[in-house]
C-alpha cells in the first residue's frame, strides 16, 4: 500500500513538472514571436514581498514556477483522491483548474511595469490558452486508466 502511494506521488510530481514545462515553453514561444510579455508575467515576482527586491536569473524564476506547478498538481490530486469521477470529468476538472489559475493570476500584471497591460486582450488570450494547455497536459498525464 505504501509503495503504491509513493509511485502515485512520483507520478503527480512528474505530471506537475512536465505540465509546468509545457506552459513555460508555450508562453516563452508566444513572447518570442509576438513580443507580448506573457512569459515574463509567468516568472514575475514583483508582487511578492522581499522577493520583489531581488533580481533572479531566468532559470531561478522558471524553477520557482515549476515548484508551484508541482505543488498545484499535488493539491489538485489530493482533491480528487476520494472522487469517483469518470475520466472525462477528471480531465475537464484539470482543464478548468488550469483556466481558473490563469484567471486568478493574470491581474498580478498590474503590479509590474514589465508585464502586459491588464486590458491587453491578446496577452490575456495567450495567457489563458497557455493555462488551458497546462490543465489539459496535467489531466492527460494523471488520467485514470479505463476500467
Amino acid at each position: 500500500m505504501k509503495r503504491i502511494r509513493q509511485v502515485n506521488l512520483i507520478k503527480v510530481i512528474y505530471a506537475g513538472l512536465i505540465s509546468g514545462v509545457v506552459l513555460g515553453l508555450f508562453l516563452k514561444l508566444i513572447e518570442i514571436t509576438t513580443y507580448l510579455k506573457v512569459y515574463t508575467l509567468l516568472l514575475n515576482l514583483d508582487y511578492v514581498p522581499i522577493l520583489n527586491h531581488i533580481h533572479f536569473p531566468e532559470i531561478v524564476g522558471f524553477l520557482i514556477h515549476l515548484m508551484i506547478s508541482i505543488v498545484l498538481s499535488i493539491v489538485l490530486q489530493l482533491f480528487l483522491i476520494k472522487k469517483d469521477w469518470a475520466p472525462k470529468r477528471i480531465l475537464f476538472f484539470y482543464i478548468l483548474a488550469g483556466f481558473a489559475v490563469g484567471i486568478l493570476l493574470y491581474p498580478t500584471t498590474i503590479l509590474s511595469d514589465r508585464t502586459p497591460a491588464l486590458n491587453n486582450n491578446s496577452a490575456i488570450g495567450f495567457w489563458l490558452l497557455g493555462h488551458l494547455l497546462y490543465g489539459l497536459t496535467l489531466g492527460w498525464l494523471l488520467r485514470k486508466p479505463r476500467k
